[in-house]
């Protein structure tokens, strides 16, 4: 049994299933909330707080990659767990790419389920318990104010900054030590409805470099991770 209940919304329209799963995450110790359509689930989640959402894809009303979008679109981080009748690899990448966390097609085994669903639950309290950075930061001898869009540079320049430039710098340096996924600086930053190319983030952490390294061509702080994202470190 687990020490602290999470609160987890279980979407799914079949059931036989919701109510198989339900009692076994109960069983597990976790609260479960249950929507059997779209529609019903945006409504809980704009109402309240889950520690995790398993949803299925083929949902009345609203299907759960719509609904994956209008969370993500919110800015709400919950993790997702996606299910899905279908074995189709588009599915599962769309799912993915619209903010779902983890998939599994069904039939699926209940013990991996159970395991996913932990492992979610637990990335999510390590990342909540993560230092979110306040409205200014120093690093070396530079200054940055987020919420004026501007910052003092190590050779006490005053640049401002564009409204994405300060996004993706908090969003570095809240992750700091850690590689951000090209994917994630795209939801968090540029939202669902515009595609940057990975030249257009790169340009972004080449004017990092210059604000913010004395040596712009052996950096300090901002760092690329090849063909997987970027990272701030101190």
């Amino acid at each position: 049994m687990m020490a602290s209940k999470a609160n987890i919304l279980l979407v799914e329209d079949e059931e036989n299933l919701h109510e198989t799963l339900k009692l076994n995450l109960e069983m597990e110790g976790y609260e479960v909330s249950s929507a059997f359509n779209g529609t019903e689930a945006l409504k809980k989640i704009a109402n309240e707080y889950f520690d995790l959402i398993i949803m299925d894809i083929m949902l009345p009303e609203v299907d759960g990659i719509a609904v994956t979008e209008s969370i993500r679109v919110n800015n709400n981080e919950v993790p997702i767990l996606m299910l899905s009748a279908k074995n189709a690899g588009s599915d599962r990448v769309l799912g993915l790419k619209k903010g779902a966390d983890d998939y599994l097609t069904k039939p699926f085994n209940l013990e991996e389920l159970l395991l996913r669903v932990e492992k979610l639950i637990n990335k999510n309290k390590k990342l909540q318990e993560r230092e979110t950075v306040g409205d200014t930061y120093e690093f070396g001898n530079n200054k940055v104010d987020f919420k004026a869009q501007d910052a003092i540079t190590w050779n006490g320049q005053h640049i401002e900054l564009s409204k994405k430039e300060a996004m993706l710098l908090k969003l570095l340096i809240e992750n700091k030590g850690e590689v951000v996924t090209r994917e994630k600086i795209l939801q968090v930053v540029w939202g669902y409805n515009v595609y940057p190319t990975t030249r257009t983030i790169d340009n972004f952490i080449l004017s990092f470099r210059k604000y913010f390294e004395e040596d712009s061509r052996h950096p300090r702080y901002f760092h690329s991770v090849r063909g997987v994202g970027y990272k701030y470190m101190d």
